[in-house]
């Protein structure tokens, strides 16, 4: 079978040596001889991948002593809901940052809790840039989203904030350098950089919690998971051990700095063929593009299938654009590697030579 490139946004490619080590814990798992999958999750084997993986969140991010990591189910979706549970007082406010269809959905959720203002939007041009905010200090919290995979944004750098700072990492955690310390909350997925879907990391500073004046039920509870050590019920196995190899593998190719010199050379390579090209045209302003998901576009619509036919033909999977968009979107995870960027490259530079 010849080299699939996968460009998937998620479920997004894993490096080839978790999956297979991950394949073949599912076939025995630590010597035991049973599955990792058919093991209690009470196991001293099974602990001990839980808090591996919980201390590799730590070193990775430099994580203050106090902070605490929890690896979760629900998605971000249930994070929407988490996060003004445990956050937003009885008569406070949240302040947020709309920039896509997750933040929207961010949004929606919180006010269901309590009073939410909307205090930076990018809706007005179809989300194609990231908006200027000024967070107010008579919130209890501003929430964002870091990395927009629909519409291809990124925050290139992080809002300044005088109140507890949340933040939805779900598309660009672990992809480059950036001080943790700075953030009360992050959540996200794990089903893009950190490993198959099924599992959600929450990062959070302790000191944040308990000061709603609401009674939560055990699993909306932060602090429930936290005095249970991220085991309050039977966690995603699966999922939570597929995230620490692939944690390990971060972490032995340099970390953060690592894997931001690798996503580095990935988005330039791309964006600099998009802006030579003359058949394509991107989505989002050049300053806030994003380094983890490319969107782009023919200029001419006409051409669809030709250029369709070309990715196709050379190994290429995943890079439909999303209906809100329509076009492409290249997406480009830390386990991606260069080479199957320099294929599309290369790809887009013979439909310019065919068909320009």
């Amino acid at each position: 079978m010849s080299k699939i490139h996968n460009f998937s946004a998620g479920p997004s490619i894993l490096p080839k040596e978790v999956i297979d080590a991950a394949a073949d814990a599912v076939r025995s798992f630590d010597g035991m001889g049973l599955s990792l999958i058919e093991i209690s999750h009470r196991s001293k084997n099974f602990e001990a991948v839980m808090e591996e993986a919980r201390q590799l969140v730590k070193d990775i991010l430099r994580l203050p002593a106090r902070y605490e990591v929890l690896f979760l189910q629900g998605g971000a979706t249930l994070a929407f809901h988490m996060v003004p549970q445990n956050l937003l007082r009885d008569g406070g406010k949240a302040a947020y940052a709309n920039t896509g269809v997750w933040a929207s959905g961010a949004i929606k959720d919180a006010r269901l809790t309590g009073q939410v203002d909307v205090i930076a939007d990018s809706s007005d041009k179809n989300h194609s840039y990231i908006p200027d905010v000024e967070v107010p200090a008579d919130v209890d919290y501003f929430h964002f989203t870091s990395n927009n995979t629909i519409y291809g944004t990124q925050y290139q750098t992080f809002p300044k904030s005088p109140v507890p700072l949340v933040c939805d990492m779900s598309s660009d955690i672990f992809s480059k350098e950036f001080n943790a310390a700075d953030f009360s909350l992050i959540y996200a997925g794990a089903q893009k950089n950190m490993g198959p879907a099924g599992a959600t990391l929450f990062i959070l500073d302790p000191e944040v919690l308990g000061k709603t004046g609401r009674k939560l039920p055990a699993y909306l509870d932060l602090r429930a998971h936290i005095d249970k050590d991220s085991m309050y019920n039977t966690p995603p196995v699966f999922a939570v051990y597929t995230s620490m190899l692939t944690l390990r593998w971060i972490r032995d190719n340099g970390g953060l700095a690592g894997m931001e010199t690798r996503n580095r050379a990935k988005k330039e390579l791309f964006y600099n063929e998009l802006d030579r090209n003359s058949m394509f045209k991107g989505h989002s302003v050049p300053r806030d593009r994003s380094w983890m998901n490319a969107t782009f576009m023919l200029n001419n619509e006409t051409l669809a299938g030709d250029f369709d036919a070309l990715w196709k033909a050379a190994g290429i999977s995943g890079i439909k654009g999303h209906r809100s968009v329509g076009g492409y979107r290249a997406s480009m995870y830390n386990a991606l590697p260069i080479e199957s960027v320099q294929v599309l490259v290369d790809v887009m530079n013979e439909f310019e030579r065919t068909k320009g």
